[in-house]
């Protein structure tokens, strides 16, 4: 699908990142992921002023409907969809649910689907076939029935395959709907450059919260919950996948991707998603809609759970290559940061300085170039930090597990790739208190890297444990022009490159 070429919809209204800033008078936009800067030409500027006041994207001024597009892909500005524009109806919506678990919990998850075209329930050769189809029965639902377990991803595919509706929307049987939640998924399909939204997965309801240590953790930091903040789905994106807990897609995007990926046990929905975004669909997050995901009960199905995520790194990795890299971060922030471990702090230091004055010339267009370049490349190591703080903690533990007896340097770096965590507790405050709470943040970092290194020996590869560090584009922060024509005539370029 050619979305570079497709304008944004006329009528769609827009709102800018909160992490987005406009600079030199509003002239120049930074923001985005990856980071970008942007200079606006003056009329440019002016539509982005009315955009951001509220104004929806004009008829007939394509050059504005197309900076609209760069901005939305950007991940600079968010859809706002609402009327004049209009979207499929739930009548033309058909909700798969695959269930191979209890039967109470698909009964709570169908009574919550509202009115729909159809619904259809996928039965994955559970053990209470009768009980199933009794449920399925009394909410006028259609049952599809697989003798033996074929996994999620083969569930889904046989529910959508089955679907005749323009739009599937997958439910996991162990979530809880809350009233209205359709109409705002659906509503971002009023962009026809969008393929699929999903929402906001928090885990357990309000009566699980007090019940348990886990029930506690999970509710702050469950590994389906993406949090609170809008945004395109795509690798590298602040939302990089969305689970199929609750997915709303088109039916023709699925058939353009091929849908599910049966051979996937885990990972299935992060490979849509990306196949997705990689054939030139818009994925959106929708953290405004919040759906309740039943939480694991007991420590052992709970570690399993991440331990079961990491697996699917190695399959992922076969599929997509650099996308599921453990750590991506600027080679010059990595060195940086491994002079330091080194040893030579102040080396790492002064390698850090020089990479942020180095961008400056390359910010030349800008009013302010040298603090904009320092702002930029300061915060930008300093989320290197974490990242890498991140890798040792969950891919590369057992890595650093092996050093720290006969290194003292060893000890000191894995020590300090845990105080991140301190800071992450600080900033979040967290239902549970820290010291429960950081057993089980370690707990669930190291289940999930245990998961990952089986998946590559599942897989007889290490490319799910090699980290990136072609990231941070510098091209991708030189100021380039983008709007529509200024009142002079000179049409603006392109945005930047991708």
């Amino acid at each position: 699908m050619p979305r570079d070429v497709l304008p944004a919809p006329a009528g769609l209204r827009i709102a800018l990142d909160p992490g987005a800033r406009r600079v030199d008078g509003g002239a120049v936009l930074i923001g985005g992921t990856p980071l970008r800067v942007l200079r606006l030409s003056s009329a440019g500027a002016a539509a982005l002023d009315a955009l951001a006041g509220g104004a929806p994207v004009p008829d007939g001024r394509p050059a504005v409907a197309r900076l609209v597009r760069r901005l939305l892909d950007a991940g600079i500005a968010h859809p706002r969809p609402g009327p004049p524009l209009s979207w499929p109806p739930p009548a033309d919506v058909t909700v798969v649910v695959p269930v191979n678990g209890p039967v109470d919990a698909l009964r709570v998850a169908l009574t919550g689907v509202g009115s729909v075209g159809e619904t259809i329930v996928v039965d994955d050769g559970s053990s209470d076939a009768a009980g199933i189809a009794g449920a399925v029965r009394a909410r006028g639902a259609r049952l599809i029935r697989h003798d033996r377990a074929r996994g999620p991803a083969a569930a889904r595919e046989a529910g959508w395959r089955s679907a005749a509706t323009p739009v599937v929307a997958f439910v996991d049987a162990d979530c809880r709907l809350p009233p209205g939640w359709l109409d705002p998924l659906l509503a971002h399909l009023a962009d026809p450059a969008v393929a699929a939204v999903a929402p906001r997965v928090r885990a357990g309801g309000p009566e699980r919260v007090a019940e348990s240590c886990l029930a506690r953790y999970d509710a702050d930091r469950s590994p389906l919950d993406l949090g609170p903040a809008e945004a395109i789905v795509r690798p590298r994106s602040r939302v990089p996948y969305v689970p199929t807990a609750t997915l709303v897609v088109r039916r023709a995007a699925l058939v353009d991707a091929g849908g599910f990926d049966a051979g996937l046990r885990f990972g299935e929905d992060v490979d849509l998603v990306w196949r997705l975004a990689g054939r030139g669909w818009t994925v959106r997050y929708e953290p405004r809609v919040h759906v309740v995901h039943a939480v694991r009960e007991g420590l052992r199905p709970w570690l399993r759970q991440r331990f079961d995520y990491g697996t699917s790194a190695a399959p992922l990795a076969r599929r997509h290559g650099a996308a599921v890299a453990p750590v991506a971060v600027s080679g010059w922030s990595a060195a940086s940061w491994g002079l330091a471990a080194a040893g030579a702090p102040a080396a790492g230091a002064t390698l850090a300085a020089a990479t942020a004055l180095a961008l400056a010339p390359d910010l030349r267009g800008l009013a302010r170039p040298v603090p904009e370049a320092l702002r930029i490349a300061g915060l930008g190591t300093a989320a290197s930090g974490r990242t890498l703080a991140g890798g040792v903690r969950r891919a590369w533990w057992p890595l650093a597990a092996a050093a720290v007896v006969p290194s003292r340097r060893a000890r000191v770096v894995a020590a300090l790739s845990v105080a991140p965590l301190a800071a992450e507790w600080v900033r979040q405050r967290p239902a549970l208190g820290f010291p429960r709470w950081l057993a089980l943040r370690l707990a669930d970092d190291l289940a999930y890297g245990a998961g990952v290194w089986a998946g590559c020996a599942r897989e007889r590869s290490l490319a799910a444990l090699r980290p990136d560090f072609t990231g941070g584009r510098a091209r991708d922060l030189v100021p380039r022009d983008v709007g529509p024509a200024d009142r002079q005539g000179r049409a603006a370029p392109a945005g930047p490159a991708r």
